[in-house]
């Protein structure tokens, strides 16, 4: 079983029926473009951080010469009113990179929603393309019927079957197993480029659009804009590594007659 070293850093707060935002790395890297970007908007607490024995290894150099282990970070958003509904985001560098670690993490992560009161999940992620997509489209599934229709209007489309494939990695595999728990959980995916060096930027502007009308969230989508070519530096830069950490994997696992998979997208 996979080792997840979950460290507090904040104290438990009491949400209002917390709403669970995901996004991490993945095709595009839309749902961390648009994660981030909450947490960066939100000013968003961190609560938890997250390192693994699952997650690819090696460590990052950051700006000041120090070595880092990939990490995810959980972070929560306390808002004004007693209606207005409080978010955790969990957002981070990487993913694990085998099926039965992610089952475990999806799992582990739903565990920690569901300690914060939360009973409803979103997940982000992108639609791979063969073309940069001019005006990325917003596509929804989900694991009930109910929250589907409460994400789907004239600019988020549900007719998802036959767009797509599997979901794959933690954005697919929390709504499957949230179905167990009997939570409401929906994914929302944008359009993108399939690269895997490519940043799905317009894409991930698509979803916060949505989740800014949903959600009530007052972000200023024109900083995005502004914070894009610091965020673009990093996450290149993190993305360029893990690709050649996935190539080694790559290798071992064909060694073992075992299919390769890229670690983004």
């Amino acid at each position: 079983m996979a080792k997840f070293i979950i460290t507090q850093v904040s104290k438990k707060p009491v949400l209002n029926n917390p709403i669970l935002i995901e996004g991490l790395p993945g095709i595009g890297n839309v749902g961390k473009i648009a994660a981030d970007f909450i947490v960066e908007e939100t000013k968003a607490v961190k609560l938890y951080e997250i390192t693994s024995y699952s997650f690819p290894h090696s460590v990052f150099v950051n700006e000041d010469n120090l070595a880092e282990l990939p990490s995810v970070e959980i972070f929560y958003k306390k808002f004004d009113g007693k209606d207005k509904r409080d978010i955790i985001i969990i957002s981070g560098d990487v993913q694990p990179v085998d099926e039965e670690s992610s089952y475990e993490f999806s799992d582990r992560m739903l565990d920690i929603a569901q300690e914060l009161k939360s009973n409803e999940i979103i997940t982000l992620g992108g639609i791979g393309l063969g073309d940069v997509p001019k005006n990325p489209k917003v596509y929804c599934t989900g694991n009930f019927k109910s929250i589907i229709k409460k994400y789907k209007d004239d600019k988020v489309i549900d007719k998802l079957y036959g767009v797509v494939g599997p979901i794959i990695g933690v954005s697919g595999l929390m709504l499957g197993l949230a179905t167990r728990r009997k939570v409401n959980a929906v994914s929302l995916l944008a359009e993108t480029y399939g690269h895997p060096m490519y940043l799905g930027i317009s894409g991930a502007r698509q979803i916060l659009n949505v989740l800014n009308s949903k959600l009530d969230l007052h972000m200023d989508l024109k900083k995005l804009d502004e914070e894009i070519k610091d965020m673009e530096k990093e996450i290149l830069k993190k993305t360029e590594e893990l690709n050649q950490v996935a190539k080694v994997l790559g290798k071992k696992a064909r060694g073992k007659g075992i299919q390769e998979m890229n670690y983004i997208g």
